[in-house]
């Protein structure tokens, strides 16, 4: 097993995905299908029209020919610290401890991979591009956005693997 770990990201009002989270799936698929044990765990639980993130790339992935059984849905987490440390019980709990896939937007990649390598996990990225055709006003707001906010999401997973630990 490979866990292909795909982030969430806010869906439309009527529950259906944004680009942003097409452009996920879609690198998702595409690292999959040269991958047979590929194991996609998709978390996101912000629900839009009943549907949590998980739930609707569960949909699409099944459309585009995956099985039931290489899906694993996370659909608690509020936000991406959340989905990291969710993501980390759910794959203690079956007792994986080899390397995780991370698959997310180009711009959100340095704040997931921090994450998951402060939780002690061996990581490979595979963006997706969201910036493209972005203006360079837009590009700049979110790369300074992930920043700080990456700083603070480090911090709180130390703090909760630290917890763990009986520290």
């Amino acid at each position: 097993m490979l866990p292909v770990i795909v982030f969430g990201a806010a869906l439309e009002p009527d529950g259906t995905p944004r680009p942003v989270l097409r452009a996920r799936l879609d690198a998702a698929l595409r690292f999959g299908r040269e991958r047979a044990d590929a194991v996609y765990l998709l978390t996101g639980g912000v629900p839009c029209a009943g549907r949590t993130e998980a739930a609707v790339m569960a949909d699409i992935l099944r459309e585009q020919g995956v099985l039931k059984d290489a899906l694993l849905l996370e659909a608690r987490s509020r936000d991406t610290c959340e989905s990291a440390i969710a993501c980390t019980r759910l794959l203690w709990k079956r007792g994986y401890a080899g390397p995780v896939v991370l698959v997310t937007s180009d711009f959100h990649m340095m704040r997931c991979t921090a994450m998951m390598q402060a939780l002690g996990w061996k990581t490979q990225a595979v963006p997706a591009p969201a910036c493209l055709g972005r203006s360079r006003s837009w590009r700049a707001w979110v790369w300074l956005r992930e920043f700080p906010a990456m700083l603070w999401d480090v911090f709180l997973v130390v703090r909760w693997r630290l917890h763990q630990r009986g520290v």
